[in-house]
């Protein structure tokens, strides 16, 4: 991947092979009575790339967001990079990046695409001033990869569907992420973008990110895909390896 140089040093929590590791996790959002997500044991070893699928409901946002630290579990223990979740997520999300499935912007949104992507860099600066002009660089080489440079001066909320879902993909990579969650990154996409990305995902994960992906659409696996693990009603149901 070049200038990027995705997944790089790997950090470890003490005697951790896994980047990832859910153990009987039980999640219940607030008012409810029936977990959202029940008995979710999960590991996943660094360097690996995981699809998670199934129908609506299924649990699947619900899981990402708690691996994040979004959402705390009523019950089971969550460990990323080593480290207690959510308890200890701030010393983590710096080598995180998520793209929700929640994304599309107001069309009066102000915000030029090339801002946008920059503001994921604000956790190390304190104002867009504060960058340099390699902060700028590395803005750049995330536009020009996912081939959306000729966008950088354009007000995000005046894109397309498609080409918003690009920006923040964009805004995900330009952190260099160890783990990489991806909430169905292909929803806004034509059959042609689809397959590009699947190929920037596989690229992505060859260079050591880690990946961890939500889709109901498997008819565009991306070939680094090691796993497809199927969530129904807020349980693992099913479980294929692929390599």
């Amino acid at each position: 991947m070049g200038k990027l140089a995705f997944g790089g040093r790997i950090v470890r929590g003490i005697n951790d092979k896994y980047i990832v590791r859910l153990e009987n996790v039980h999640v219940v959002y607030y008012g409810e009575t029936r977990p959202a997500i029940y008995d979710i044991s999960l590991k996943v070893r660094y360097g690996e790339f995981i699809l998670i699928t199934g129908p609506n409901g299924a649990g699947k946002t619900t899981l990402l967001d708690t691996i994040i630290g979004l959402l705390k579990p009523r019950k089971g223990t969550i460990r990323v990079l080593g480290k207690n979740i959510p308890e200890q997520v701030f010393e983590v999300r710096k080598f995180i990046s998520y793209v929700p499935q929640d994304f599309i912007k107001k069309p009066n949104e102000p915000f030029l695409v090339k801002d946008v992507v920059a503001l994921a860099l604000a956790s190390f600066k304190s104002t867009l001033d504060d960058f340099t002009e390699e902060d700028w660089t590395r803005v750049y080489e995330v536009l020009r990869l996912l081939g959306i440079e000729e966008l950088a001066y354009k007000p995000i909320g005046k894109l397309s569907g498609g080409q918003q879902q690009k920006v923040m993909i964009a805004r995900a990579l330009v952190r260099r992420p160890k783990l990489l969650l991806l909430d169905e990154p292909f929803s806004n996409l034509d059959r042609e973008s689809r397959v590009f990305m699947a190929e920037l995902f596989t690229k992505l994960n060859k260079d050591g990110t880690t990946i961890i992906m939500v889709s109901h659409d498997v008819s565009v696996i991306p070939k680094a895909c090691n796993r497809i693990i199927e969530m129904k009603n807020g349980k693992i149901v099913n479980e294929v390896i692929l390599h």
